[in-house]
């Protein structure tokens, strides 16, 4: 893909960081901004069309994850779900000092906001993962407390792929009578996805990960969950979450969802080549590398780590070729040190700093996926 401004080919592989935004998605963006500027809460008639974009949208994004429209909350996006989940069950329970259990390759949101309940006087239980950077079942089971008030796995990471059994975890919890929230942030609009089959009680997802707009995104709360606002005010979101709704950019990204969704499938057979394409590459290469995560990882997503290299120095020389590709998570691409998820799956020193990530998105190509593999080559054949 080139990139506006630019008169260069620029292959862009870091959708996991964030995806372009879809054509029809900024078409529709644009005419709302311009012709549908009202208040969606106001009585008069000018009103009554955004309040029709507002429902339609809810139930558009219902419909992609088997979910009713009135479990669906807009919200700023991923990092605002995932506090709202974790704060809120926390806050409803804290003068019991409710225990919150969670992992240790989760998103920085859930960290965080553990954190911050952690100084309120919560207690915060990680689970460990494997090398595959997989939570065990069994080993969530030996972590939930009486005391446990949530738990919270994210449903795909965001730094290696790897899908975790949500629906396992997910029955473990509600067999000990917990919440259970997922952060899908980086699989919604990827793998196919069936609240009611996962039995999770909350679920995060972001726009700007499935070619939606940057600021906006949705929560999913299951029908008889109560959960604390997250702003008060006014009634909008169920009185759940007040401001003025952002009509433009939550219409935009249900179409995105939507559109994503049906072309799920030849998606992931594209972005499966692209991985292949790039994986054999560098094998033919005689590149030393070994491949992070589990074998049932996101379509088009590879955390790739090089024996005694430097994945900044490798990021930065790739970008010298018009190639983006990231160290890691985007949220800790100004940190130079080792990323906390393949410090919790333990990835060999010889190779952890050394560690980039890859992600193709529907955008690119088998040939993109052969030009990064050659420029690796390249590099490498310069050492």
């Amino acid at each position: 893909m080139t990139v506006a401004g630019s008169s260069s080919k620029i292959i862009y592989a870091d959708n996991a960081a964030t995806t372009p935004l879809d054509a029809d998605a900024l078409a529709l963006m644009i005419e709302l901004q311009k012709n549908f500027f009202a208040n969606p809460s106001a009585a008069y008639n000018l009103s009554r069309p955004l309040k029709k974009v507002l429902q339609e949208s809810r139930e558009k994004i219902a419909a992609c994850i088997n979910a009713e429209p009135y479990e669906i909350f807009f919200t700023s996006g991923g990092s605002e779900s995932d506090n709202w989940a974790i704060k809120s069950v926390a806050l409803e329970n804290l003068s019991e000092r409710p225990d919150i259990v969670t992992s240790g390759i989760e998103h920085k949101a859930i960290l965080n906001s553990c954190a911050a309940m952690k100084n309120l006087g919560c207690t915060v239980t990680k689970v460990p993962v494997d090398y595959t950077g997989t939570v065990s079942p069994a080993a969530l089971r030996t972590k939930i407390s009486r005391r446990t008030k949530i738990v919270s796995v994210m449903l795909a990471n965001n730094e290696v792929g790897t899908i975790q059994p949500v629906k396992l975890l997910a029955e473990i919890a509600h067999d000990k009578r917990k919440i259970f929230h997922t952060d899908a942030v980086q699989a919604v609009g990827h793998i196919p996805i069936d609240v009611e089959f996962l039995g999770v009680d909350m679920l995060s997802a972001s726009a700007h990960k499935f070619n939606g707009p940057k600021g906006v995104g949705f929560l999913y709360v299951r029908e008889g969950l109560e959960i604390l606002p997250y702003i008060d005010g006014g009634g909008q979101e169920f009185s759940k979450r007040a401001g003025t709704e952002n009509v433009p950019a939550i219409a935009a990204m249900a179409l995105a969802l939507e559109k994503n969704c049906r072309a799920m499938r030849k998606t992931a057979a594209k972005l499966s080549a692209c991985t292949k394409t790039l994986i054999d590459c560098l094998r033919n290469s005689g590149a030393d590398f070994i491949v992070n995560g589990d074998e049932n990882r996101l379509p088009g997503h590879l955390s790739l780590s090089f024996r005694n290299c430097d994945g900044e120095t490798l990021m930065h020389r790739l970008d010298l070729k018009n190639i983006c590709v990231s160290t890691g998570s985007a949220c800790n691409s100004r940190r130079t040190e080792i990323s906390h998820v393949l410090k919790a799956m333990k990835v060999p020193r010889e190779y952890v700093r050394g560690t980039i990530r890859v992600t193709f998105g529907r955008n690119n190509s088998v040939s993109e996926a052969e030009t990064i593999g050659r420029s690796l080559s390249e590099i490498f054949s310069e050492k």
